[in-house]
């Protein structure tokens, strides 16, 4: 999908006279995908020489482009820091990734427990990076009152 599709699907809301926050359209994903360890190798902050040669994981650069040939946003999420943006953005052209948009500074650590008003879906990177499907799991959530 091109910027332009996206400006438009995420354009101004505007409900009972306020601004609201955009809602994408039902079957559109809104993709935050991590790159060390998730898309290539685990290279930390530290050793950023080797972001530049590490290779991708075939299969997350054949389900990210194809995500974005469906329609979906991609967007790489990391905790690269700023610095790093270039290189990165150098890589991601260099082995082919279509995205949308690439947010550095993603705190580091892992255990993340993301609080949104907007619908969060998670999936844990385990070494095979392909179609979702569907699972049953106990999750954490706010006590409804």
């Amino acid at each position: 999908m091109h910027k332009d599709k996206i400006e438009k699907i995420l354009h101004e809301k505007v409900e009972s006279g306020k601004k609201i926050s955009p809602v994408l359209p039902d079957g559109i994903k809104n993709y935050l995908i991590d790159i060390d360890g998730t898309i290539t190798d685990d290279i930390p902050n530290e050793e950023p020489d080797r972001m530049a040669t590490c290779f991708p994981f075939d299969d997350a650069l054949k389900t990210c482009n194809r995500w974005y040939d469906e329609g979906h946003i991609i967007c790489f999420f990391t905790s690269r820091v700023e610095e790093h943006r270039k290189v990165t953005e150098e890589w991601l052209k260099k082995h082919g990734f279509k995205y949308h948009s690439l947010l550095m500074g993603k705190p580091r650590g892992g255990n993340y427990h993301w609080i949104d008003n907007h619908l969060v879906k998670a999936t844990r990177y385990n070494g095979t990076f392909g179609d979702l499907v569907k699972k049953e799991v106990t999750i954490e959530v706010f006590k409804d009152e």
